[in-house]
């Protein structure tokens, strides 16, 4: 076995020595990540083995004034089960009381914590048109719920805990003990959450944003035209009125917010007819529990025309025949190998992780912020603009080391943004 020069006694002293740093993490998600304000609801949906980590959660969202907490467990073994002795079709619809369940919290204005923590081959095997059905039909059915999250409504926010499972993928051959312990310094780590007042050293993080945005909307580019020695050569058009975000984001309200932690990214909603050319996978993806690696897409008028994949072809294609709006781009992302968890050499299997490592595009849904006036629009009008509708959003890394990408002008004017997977001016 592999120790990383750890027993697991050396783990569990560790972890007790950890405990006040994990506190100061679950309060940072309650009080920056979501923000909560007197009096608000908030949800805590986390897996079942980090029910210690969610108490502290739930008692942080309490100390900020939350008038209640409702929690919602999930188990990647139920799960499984879940999906290997139940019919496809059952799949197709979200039950009433879970649609009201969910519709009914976004309707009162709540707040959402995801606590992101799975096995990243908990459904190895599975049919992938299972969950991806699952997928399609809660995010079409609870209306009022994905409007709450995907305009901002509601604040939400997604950070990690480890589960056993993840630990020992993202650190192999190690005791269990050792493993969830390397993963939690790696998440802390990450998501800026180690120092001894992680709210204000997010507050200084926030700031680092504000150059590279500027550059972005200053120049409001035509086009990205990408290119890399795996074969990447894409043009992505941009809408007339699109923005760039990163950092923070806010409810239409102007309450501001953290809905990834950790973070390192700007980015916006391309115009998604105007996509051309080939993209490669530059880090594996993966999609409820199953593996997609090295693959590829090729986009003609904005639309997949054609894929592969080394592995998981089946669950990348499930990805892709989710709707319409799935064969199309809903996110530009571009983020520097310059970043702690580029430089950090951890593939943690896990995309909230992973993307924010590596220059990423999302097939699927896009932003209302990313338009100026998104907000005021809904989403057949946003669509009408070139922002993508989808019932998905699905991230995957394509920034590679030797990236370039040329940003192009609307007079043919082209401008370095990145040169060898990093800013221009880094």
């Amino acid at each position: 076995m592999k120790s990383y020069g750890l027993t697991a006694a050396d783990a569990r002293a560790g972890m007790i020595a950890l405990r006040p740093t994990i506190e100061r993490y679950a309060r940072l998600i309650v009080r920056k990540g979501v923000n909560v304000r007197a009096g608000q609801e908030v949800v805590v949906n986390a897996p079942v083995e980090c029910a210690e980590f969610a108490r502290l959660l739930v008692a942080q969202a309490y100390a900020a004034g939350a008038c209640h907490v409702t929690m919602l467990w999930h188990d990647d073994a139920v799960q499984r089960l879940t999906y290997e002795n139940v019919d496809a079709a059952y799949f197709e619809q979200v039950p009433q009381w879970q649609r009201e369940q969910l519709d009914s919290l976004a309707h009162d204005g709540a707040c959402f914590i995801f606590v992101e923590g799975t096995d990243p081959e908990a459904l190895r095997g599975i049919d992938p048109a299972k969950p991806a059905a699952a997928a399609r039909a809660r995010n079409t059915q609870c209306r009022e719920y994905r409007r709450g999250l995907d305009f901002n409504i509601n604040p939400w926010c997604i950070a990690g805990a480890p589960v056993v499972a993840w630990a020992q993928h993202v650190f192999p051959g190690v005791d269990d003990e050792v493993a969830v312990y390397l993963l939690w310094k790696a998440i802390l780590s990450t998501a800026r959450a180690d120092g001894a007042d992680p709210e204000s050293d997010w507050e200084l993080h926030d700031a680092t944003f504000d150059k590279n945005l500027r550059f972005l909307n200053e120049h409001h580019f035509d086009a990205l035209h990408y290119t890399a020695e795996n074969g990447t050569d894409l043009v992505i058009g941009m809408t007339d009125r699109h923005l760039w975000a990163g950092g923070r984001g806010e409810t239409p309200q102007g309450h501001p917010f953290f809905p990834n932690m950790p973070t390192e990214e700007v980015f916006t909603s391309p115009d998604c007819e105007r996509v051309d050319g080939v993209v490669y996978s530059a880090m594996p993806l993966v999609r409820h529990g199953n593996k997609i690696e090295n693959f590829w897409m090729r986009f003609e008028g904005g639309r997949v025309v054609d894929f592969d994949a080394a592995v998981g072809r089946d669950t990348l294609a499930s990805i892709i025949e989710t709707d319409e709006g799935a064969h199309r781009l809903g996110e530009v992302a571009l983020i520097s190998k310059n970043t702690p968890i580029r430089q950090s050499n951890t593939l943690f299997y896990d995309t909230l992780y992973d993307e924010n490592a590596s220059c990423h595009l999302a097939l699927g849904i896009g932003f209302p912020e990313c338009y100026e006036g998104g907000y005021e629009m809904d989403q057949d009008e946003l669509r009408r603009r070139g922002v993508n509708t989808s019932a998905t959003h699905v991230d995957f890394m394509i920034g590679t080391d030797d990236l370039d990408i040329m940003g192009i002008c609307a007079d043919g004017t082209e401008v370095p943004v990145f040169v060898n997977g990093q800013w221009s001016w880094e």
